[in-house]
């Protein structure tokens, strides 16, 4: 089976179309050392909860939407080349954390090994 790195974060909703430009630049460079998929999503149907929610996980702010992000691999040992050769790229390693469109410090990330595939 496949392996994936999932991602959420905070988005500020004004910086929605600088996100997905980024967000494509980085794709494409994930792509390119042999990523299989690079899926970005905006929450649309994500209900604030009482004890836990994608909301409240990323301690959402006014004028803030959640980002649910995966990138999907051949296999663990596939996800590990390629993370090294991408952030080793100047497309990537140039890119200032100071300037990035969201809160960084509210970004959850993580590996993942699927155990069912439909």
């Amino acid at each position: 089976m496949n392996y994936v790195d999932g991602f959420l974060l905070p988005l500020p909703k004004e910086n929605l179309d600088v996100y997905l430009e980024m967000s494509r630049k980085a794709g494409e460079v994930w792509k390119e050392y042999g990523a299989i998929d690079y899926v970005e999503c905006v929450a649309d149907d994500v209900p604030d909860g009482e004890v836990t929610s994608f909301p409240m996980s990323v301690k959402l702010e006014p004028g803030e939407v959640v980002v649910f992000s995966w990138i999907t691999y051949a296999s663990r040992e596939e996800r590990d080349r390629i993370n090294e050769q991408v952030m080793k790229d100047p497309r990537i390693a140039g890119m200032d954390p100071a300037t990035m469109p969201f809160d960084g410090k509210r970004m959850m990330w993580g590996g993942f090994r699927p155990v069912l595939s439909l």
